[in-house]
């Protein structure tokens, strides 16, 4: 029999860079971690690097966020902005001033990383639901356009039979890491 658990709280909370979402989640959970996800500032941040230099500039950056923690980030960073800095300095400064929201996942180990690193989960859910919905011309109403989600959303939840890999062990760190904010029941 699986554990069941209750969450009180929102724990790690993974959100892209929209503005005012972390505050939003803060002023309702304000004991949350924000990871912002790590795989839009990539995105934004080649947005602004000339296509000959993104091979090179992704080399770099990679040592940044796939270091083994957040001390050699931090030393990687710095490397980046010094080979980079003059040339991207915008760039740069998004992954300086965002830093403390884009690297609360070395906090945890790997298992945990791997979930909360990027929000490519939920954006998975809301491309089938695009998928689904945007080959229809038009909706008579408002309740035919939520029915059709809602079935879209049951067909997609039925997919979901693969577990989180480890999820025993990383279900215990969480509740080590948010003593007294995570409950286990047995």
């Amino acid at each position: 029999m699986l554990p069941i658990f209750l969450i009180r709280c929102v724990c790690p909370a993974c959100t892209d860079n929209l503005s005012g979402f972390s505050q939003a989640i803060l002023s309702i959970f304000p004991e949350t971690e924000i990871q912002k996800c790590i795989v839009h500032q990539i995105r934004n941040s080649l947005k602004y690097v000339a296509s000959k230099d993104q091979k090179p500039f992704m080399k770099d950056l990679k040592k940044v966020y796939k270091s083994i923690n957040k001390s050699q980030a931090e030393t990687e960073l710095i490397n980046l902005e010094e080979i980079w800095g003059k040339k991207y300095p915008i760039v740069i400064k998004s992954w300086n001033e965002n830093w403390e929201e884009l690297s609360n996942y070395f906090k945890y180990d790997e298992p945990i990383r791997k979930i909360i690193y990027t929000t490519n989960a939920v954006e998975g859910f809301h491309r089938q639901v695009r998928k689904v919905t945007k080959t229809k011309g038009a909706f008579t109403n408002d309740m035919a356009l939520m029915k059709l989600i809602y079935l879209a959303a049951q067909n997609i939840s039925e997919k979901w039979t693969q577990p989180v890999h480890n999820w025993a062990l990383t279900i215990q760190q969480l509740c080590i890491h948010f003593e007294g904010r995570l409950n286990i029941k047995l």
